[in-house]
């Protein structure tokens, strides 16, 4: 009886932690669609404190920011969370939307210089 309860206070804790998680990820998404970037920023630290054991999130957590970053003007900071997104998850969806995203920022002459002709340079 005693293993039973341990083991179903394992699970409870799991399930709340995925929802957690989950709620702070699409508070995310609501944020993004209002424009409100600093709430987003905090949203997703909060989603990447609750999914370090779920990596496979990573991906879609950095993609948000780096679009947040855009829409903050910081695009050399969007830019490098774009290739890590590529660097670290080159298989993932999101590497592909990176790529593309890193080829919207040269074309709008949104990188500087050097930076600019080294992601272009990328597969």
């Amino acid at each position: 009886m005693r293993t039973l309860s341990i083991v179903l206070l394992v699970l409870s804790v799991t399930g709340c932690t995925s929802w957690s998680m989950n709620y702070h990820l699409n508070n995310a998404y609501r944020s993004y669609k209002s424009g409100d970037c600093e709430r987003v920023m905090l949203e997703l630290s909060e989603t990447e404190r609750k999914s370090r054991a779920r990596p496979w999130l990573q991906p879609e957590i950095s993609m948000l920011r780096g679009q947040c970053l855009e829409r903050q003007k910081f695009f050399v900071d969007a830019a490098q969370t774009y290739q890590f997104i590529i660097a670290r998850y080159p298989t993932s969806e999101y590497a592909y939307r990176a790529k593309a995203r890193l080829e919207t920022l040269r074309l709008n002459g949104r990188l500087p210089g050097d930076t600019a002709r080294s992601y272009s340079a990328q597969p």
